[in-house]
């Protein structure tokens, strides 16, 4: 078991999402989170207005300082905003393994990826990825498809949990795809309000329980039940959408809490 996960994502003033979802996230599995902010944003509820990227050559600093000191192998990446950014950070991680969240547009449907820093992303990233997360319109965006298998096909990552909670309307179906087959399919009842950070809340929760030891089928199961729970108990702190009640994890074995 590794006890730390490391965390590359941006920054949320509001903490529904991105670097703050991923805190606590990790921390209710039990598990020291390690966070490296790779975007600095501007949003709320409502939107976001402004998204700036941290100097690689910090990132990559605190990348080294944090590995001569803690040992950690599981990596969740969720917001990278620039073609550099990817290239130095892909360079860091030939050795970990990779939970993607291929973020592209923020939940409020700011474009937040460019063609460019797409395509980088796919290039330079990609192959080193273990599983990848994206929802529907993430996997057409990266891919260039507009149908499911072909895109899953074109994105040739091992492991795919595609969520469809975006084109969805009340029974939500997501597809975990192994080699570009699919393997497994979870359903869930949708829910009617809108959420802010759910995305960040299942990668982070599938980082730490690979982390923990499981493997990645029972890794998705647990994390979307657990993400269920914390969109079901949602809290409503702003204006428009909810954050993530994220509460203690409980093992789906045991019942207990992860400690």
């Amino acid at each position: 078991m590794n006890e730390a996960v490391l965390v590359l994502s941006g920054l949320d003033p509001c903490g529904g999402a991105g670097i703050a979802a991923d805190i606590e996230t990790i921390n209710q599995f039990g598990l020291t989170p390690l966070p490296i902010v790779t975007t600095m944003t501007v949003q709320n509820t409502q939107s976001v207005v402004e998204v700036q990227p941290v100097n690689i050559g910090l990132i990559a600093k605190q990348f080294h300082h944090l590995q001569a000191d803690i040992a950690f192998k599981v990596v969740k990446i969720g917001l990278l905003c620039s073609s550099e950014q990817i290239r130095v950070i892909a360079n860091l991680m030939q050795d970990k393994t990779i939970v993607l969240d291929p973020i592209v547009k923020a939940s409020t449907q700011e474009v937040l990826l460019q063609t460019q820093v797409i395509s980088t992303l796919k290039q330079e990233l990609l192959p080193l990825v273990k599983i990848l997360t994206p929802n529907m319109a993430e996997l057409f965006a990266l891919s260039g498809e507009k149908d499911e298998q072909k895109a899953i096909e074109k994105l040739a990552c091992k492991w795919i949990l595609l969520t469809t909670t975006d084109v969805s309307e009340s029974s939500i179906e997501h597809r975990l795809y192994h080699n570009a087959k699919l393997v497994k399919n979870y359903t869930y009842n949708k829910l009617s309000g809108n959420y802010h950070g759910s995305g960040c809340t299942l990668s982070s929760a599938i980082s730490a329980l690979i982390a923990s030891g499981a493997n990645i089928e029972i890794a998705c199961k647990n994390a979307l039940d657990y993400t269920y729970q914390t969109l079901l108990n949602a809290k409503n702190i702003g204006k428009t959408q909810f954050h993530p009640n994220r509460i203690p994890a409980k093992n789906t074995h045991t019942g207990e809490k992860y400690q």
